[in-house]
């Protein structure tokens, strides 16, 4: 045979192209209430707790009660992605990655939004007429963890008793994120992942559905400073994320970059605390 023949050997390569491991959108979205918006910032106004006064005689005065009034202000940031794909290069090969870069920064997109959520749910609000004044988490509203403690079972019932004490209605759908360490403490507690406590067989699924009135979300993207991982249970309506823009996908070609392929995703979008009293942060160690 021909020394030569090494020529005609055919290289084959897959033309199916696989997405690496990563958190595929927003985890969070979901789960607080949104609301599409118009302008840098937007206002949302709320209507606070009013007491009832009681008549003490006949033909008194008509009291004159004011009703709690404020508001909450969100400003919207803008997120952009693009990535180029050239006419030659796509000759090279046999895929066309178009579709898959597409989706690739539609994920980074959903990412960003939960990380604006979670910022949001423990970070500094915005509250007055103008959203001027700055509204911090109060301590309160903190769990916090002084030694080497990971997310225990008493953690979560002091969350639940946060929420019950402000007369939180038990009927919002209430959320707990969590880091795949705190899954983990609390897969290794029994009461947890005993059938007897829990309608979820977590142990045999790997995994926690819900527990104690809480909807668990498991997220990568939770805060960590000196070891301690801050988890969060909040509910529903407590978080505003609030659209300015939702995400936005073009695929252009571009005349100034020799008709190259151009995928564009773009959104504008804030969030934040609506109510101090439906958010809770819980530390955990995590070494």
């Amino acid at each position: 045979m021909s020394s030569q023949i090494t020529t005609a050997f055919v290289q084959q390569y897959s033309n199916n192209v696989q997405m690496l491991s990563q958190q595929k959108g927003s985890l969070l979205r979901s789960v607080v209430d949104s609301e599409t918006v118009r302008g840098k910032n937007s206002f949302f106004d709320q209507v606070g707790v009013a007491t009832a006064q009681k008549r003490v005689s006949r033909h008194s005065d008509t009291p004159q009660i004011d009703t709690p009034h404020s508001r909450r202000r969100v400003s919207l940031v803008d997120y952009e992605y693009a990535d180029l794909i050239d006419n030659a290069d796509r000759l090279k090969t046999l895929i066309d990655p178009t579709s898959s870069y597409a989706l690739a920064a539609a994920y980074a997109m959903g990412r960003a939004m939960d990380d604006e959520i979670i910022a949001a749910i423990s970070g500094t609000a915005y509250t007055g007429e103008t959203g001027s004044t700055s509204t911090p988490l109060p301590s309160s509203q903190k769990i916090t963890e002084a030694s080497t403690g990971g997310l225990t079972l008493d953690k979560l019932r002091n969350a639940k008793q946060i929420l019950d004490l402000a007369d939180v209605d038990p009927s919002l759908p209430r959320h707990m994120v969590i880091s795949p360490k705190g899954l983990s403490d609390l897969l290794n507690n029994t009461t947890i992942t005993s059938s007897d406590y829990n309608t979820i067989k977590a142990l045999v699924q790997g995994e926690l559905n819900t527990f104690m009135g809480f909807n668990f979300i498991v997220s990568n993207r939770l805060s960590i400073a000196s070891n301690k991982r801050l988890n969060l249970a909040f509910v529903g309506d407590g978080v505003k994320l609030a659209l300015g823009q939702d995400v936005v996908t073009r695929i252009d070609e571009r005349a100034d970059k020799g008709y190259s392929t151009q995928v564009y995703v773009s959104m504008s979008m804030g969030a934040v605390r609506m109510e101090e009293v439906k958010c809770v942060t819980i530390e955990s160690y995590e070494a």
